[in-house]
Parts: structure tokens; C-alpha cells; sequence
């Protein structure tokens, strides 16, 4: 039998996970077999400025932690080799992260995720993953503001000088 020490810690670690998983804007689960270590190494620095956490545990441990939050949707899919991302601020940045990084790497999958305490399918999440991020729409809509005000610019500019050569006649 197990010993109580071991139980203990193991309880402590799947309450830990749950209370990130549980605050977290998203939780992703993914397959990383057949990744070397140099491209596990670049992909969480990509994951680290993202603001979010890669972390390869126990599937047995994830699988508790989400249940504990009431997700029992994704036992199913806590087989194989197993990687968590958790991201607690913005979603989007480590969403990506994940998605290009699955994009360059067919052996890199998306298995699951749960996007503000919601599972999420595969299919919704790299539709998420291909929108401009929150500084380029930020960007688009500037440009549109600005191009506005030019044409408004140009045309009380050109009624000024219509109006001066009615004048001067």
C-alpha cells in the first residue's frame, strides 16, 4: 500500500494544480511526443512570454486536478504523453503560441482545452488562435480612425480653398 506521506504530497499537488487551473483564463492539453529537447526549450520560452506555464505532469495527477474543478469532460484524452499549459492572464498569447508552434510540428497536437472554465473544442480554438492579436485590431482600427480624418481633412481643406477663390473673384 501507498505510502500516507506520498498520498499526502500527491493530494497537495493535484489541489495545487486545480487552484491554477480553476483561476486560469486556459488550460491546454497537449500530446508532445516526438519533440527533442531544443524545440521543448524554445517553446517555453515562447509559452514564458506569453505569461502562461508549461508543465508535463502525472496524466493521473491532471486528470484529479480537473475533475476537482468539475471538468470530467477530458478523462478521455489524459492517455499518452501529456504537456499543460496554463495561461492566467490573456488567453490568446499562449494560444497562439501553442498553435503556431503545432502548425510548424505535426507531431505537436492540441488534444484539449478549456477556455474560461469551459471545455473548448480543438477546432474553436485554433479559430481563436488565427484572429489578429489585441494590439493589431488596436492598430486596424487606428488606421481606419486616422485614414477618416485625412478624407475629412482633404475636404474641408478643398471647401477653404473653394470658397477663397469664389472670394477673389
Amino acid at each position: 500500500m501507498a505510502n500516507e506521506k506520498i498520498i499526502k504530497q500527491k493530494e497537495e499537488e493535484v489541489d495545487k494544480l486545480a487552484e491554477k487551473m480553476k483561476s486560469a483564463s486556459i488550460v491546454l492539453l497537449t500530446d508532445y511526443r516526438g519533440i527533442n529537447v531544443s524545440d521543448v526549450t524554445d517553446l517555453r520560452k515562447e509559452i514564458r512570454k506569453a505569461n502562461a506555464e508549461y508543465v508535463v505532469i502525472k496524466n493521473n495527477i491532471t486528470k484529479r486536478a480537473l475533475n476537482k474543478i468539475g471538468i470530467t469532460e477530458l478523462d478521455d484524452v489524459l492517455v499518452g504523453p501529456t504537456a499543460v499549459i496554463i495561461a492566467q492572464e490573456e488567453y490568446l498569447p499562449a494560444l497562439k503560441a501553442i498553435y503556431n508552434y503545432s502548425k510548424d510540428h505535426d507531431f505537436y497536437k492540441m488534444k484539449a482545452g478549456v477556455l474560461e472554465g469551459k471545455v473548448t473544442e480543438i477546432s474553436e480554438l485554433k479559430v481563436l488562435a488565427q484572429l489578429p492579436s489585441r494590439e493589431e485590431l488596436i492598430a486596424k482600427l487606428a488606421g481606419c480612425l486616422l485614414a477618416n480624418v485625412s478624407k475629412l481633412a482633404a475636404t474641408l481643406d478643398a471647401v477653404r480653398v473653394k470658397k477663397e477663390s469664389e472670394s477673389a473673384e
